[in-house]
């Protein structure tokens, strides 16, 4: 009696092709933009996609900072200069009554003595100075390129980086409240404006102290908080179902 012919095993299906498309990320405190790329690519690669799938960011948020993260998969990382340049808004806390060399509280913390404190008015005053198209000091603790190296790499090394002030446009400053030292504001600019570095120079500007206690970006684009999910919102495995196409909300 013959033997039947061994079973030849089944051939795995063919990959599918590489997800493409965008996660609106409401980023949480603790997190740097680039963790919060690894973990998605992570999920990515469980649901399928390739090892060296690429995943990246529109426009960096600090690790003390909260909320959208536009955060853009495969053939989308393509525009990522689109997202970068789109308009962008803020809530923010600054607090006059200290500073830091990081211009928040990541950094060296220090008390400002100040002879009077500044009025709601003396603040509308200054807050002036900050709307349209400004020359704008990127903070020391940035990841501006000075010689090839990070800004924020050099000032860890205690080296002052010799930054240089560039045009940035704000098209709208709110004052929300002030009960000093705290000043709560809600910010709509452009692309590449620190909000830190506008903490620095109210501070400056009001003769007090100027550092960022807490930032909130509430829009990318056409892409608000609203429309946007935490890390643990969004599932272990993600596949191509769980993107947004690009340049759709």
């Amino acid at each position: 009696m013959n033997e039947p012919a061994p079973q030849r095993p089944t051939p795995a299906p063919p990959a599918g092709p590489t997800p493409a498309g965008l996660l609106i990320i409401d980023k949480q405190q603790g997190f740097t933009s680039m963790d919060v790329c690894a973990i998605l690519r992570t999920r990515l690669r469980r649901g399928g996609a390739p090892k060296r799938i690429k995943v990246g960011h529109a426009g960096t948020l600090d690790p003390l900072a909260t909320g959208v993260l536009v955060v853009l998969i495969g053939k989308a990382t393509r525009s990522v200069h689109v997202y970068m340049a789109s308009e962008k808004e803020y809530t923010t806390t600054v607090d006059l009554s200290r500073s830091s060399n990081s211009d928040d509280l990541g950094g060296e913390v220090t008390e400002v003595q100040i002879a009077a404190h500044p009025d709601r008015a003396a603040v509308e005053q200054a807050l002036d100075a900050f709307r349209g198209s400004i020359m704008q000091l990127p903070p020391q603790f940035s990841a501006m390129k000075v010689g090839g190296q990070r800004a924020y790499a050099l000032a860890r090394e205690g080296t002052h980086a010799p930054l240089q002030p560039r045009p940035v446009q704000i098209h709208s400053i709110e004052l929300l409240k002030y009960e000093f030292p705290n000043v709560d504001l809600h910010i709509r600019c452009g692309k590449g404006v620190y909000i830190r570095s506008l903490a620095r120079d109210l501070g400056i500007a009001l003769k007090t102290g100027g550092l960022l206690t807490a930032l909130r970006r509430t829009r990318v684009g056409e892409y608000d908080i609203t429309m946007s999910k935490t890390l643990d919102q969004l599932p272990q495995v993600l596949l191509q179902e769980n993107l947004l196409p690009a340049g759709a909300a």
